[in-house]
């Protein structure tokens, strides 16, 4: 699994047309549909034991996981749901910790890789977008993730997860090269996909203009380079996966169009619900 390390500070240039808001908007609607997280509300506290006070709290809160530089953590923050994050890039949670400082959104940051999950509390809803599972590459850690989720789940909390398809892989990606130049920085992306293990790498070159009092002539670019290990799924396999965890499977939709998962689906978005623990 790789973490983000020099990518992370031209990370949300280069994802500038992510739709985090249109996710931020599914989410809450999912969360409303089938969830038990509510938006964060002190009137319907007022009155409340302590017990009672700490149950509502933990049912209310929404781990993002793997949630990167913090943009949908912010957007879901500014929604009115009370937010956690978790993410193993340091370098990651800084420039999300910088979001926070100047939002005033009450976010705790957590340094972790998701397979070794540990949390101080249950939550009500944990998010994993943006293909983050699609990092995790055996199939015994997707499940280990799996069943650290429902270990830390509410009662009948909600795991709302996307993640790339094999068929994306495989068929659109490929092996390709794409480039992309802004103004003060550029990207090589080199992919490269293996049938046989399932396993997408990228190479990624990256120059990014220095900051300075130079003239525009004498302005240089620092260059560097990140490979990353992505892993292709398709839906059965996640549906084996949540049930031996002990989740239960809600539903599942093709996460571009909101419609049914077909074989051409590129990005599948799943949404599975705690149903007891199973984890050793």
């Amino acid at each position: 699994m790789e973490s983000y390390t020099d990518f992370a500070e031209v990370y949300d240039e280069f994802m500038d047309a992510t739709p985090y808001r249109v996710w931020c908007e599914r989410l809450s609607k999912i969360i409303d549909t089938y969830g038990i997280s509510k938006k964060s509300n002190e009137a319907d506290r007022t009155g409340l034991s302590e017990e009672e006070l700490a149950l509502t709290s933990e049912r209310d809160l929404i781990l993002d996981l793997g949630c990167g530089t913090g943009t949908l953590t912010e957007l879901m923050a500014e929604a009115g749901y009370d937010m956690m994050g978790i993410d193993m890039s340091y370098d990651m949670l800084q420039i999300a910790m910088e979001k926070q400082e100047e939002s005033g959104h009450d976010i705790m940051y957590l340094c972790q890789d998701m397979r070794e999950l540990e949390l101080y509390c249950t939550v009500g809803t944990v998010i994993c977008v943006c293909d983050s599972i699609n990092y995790v590459l055996e199939d015994e850690e997707v499940i280990e993730t799996f069943k650290r989720v429902n270990n830390y789940l509410f009662p009948k909390g909600l795991f709302i997860f996307d993640f790339n398809t094999d068929y994306k892989y495989r068929e659109v990606i490929g092996d390709t090269t794409i480039a992309e130049n802004r103004e003060d920085c550029s990207f090589i992306w080199e992919n490269f996909y293996d049938e046989e293990s399932r396993i997408n790498e990228y190479d990624l070159t990256v120059f990014v203009k220095e900051d300075g009092d130079m003239e525009e002539e004498e302005q240089f670019f620092r260059r560097f380079q990140e490979t990353h290990f992505q892993r292709g799924y398709d839906l059965q396999e996640m549906l084996r996966f949540a049930a031996e965890a002990g989740l239960e499977f809600v539903c599942a939709m093709d996460a571009d169009t909101e419609g049914e998962v077909t074989e051409v689906t590129e990005r599948v978005l799943m949404v599975c619900r705690e149903k007891g623990k199973k984890y050793e």
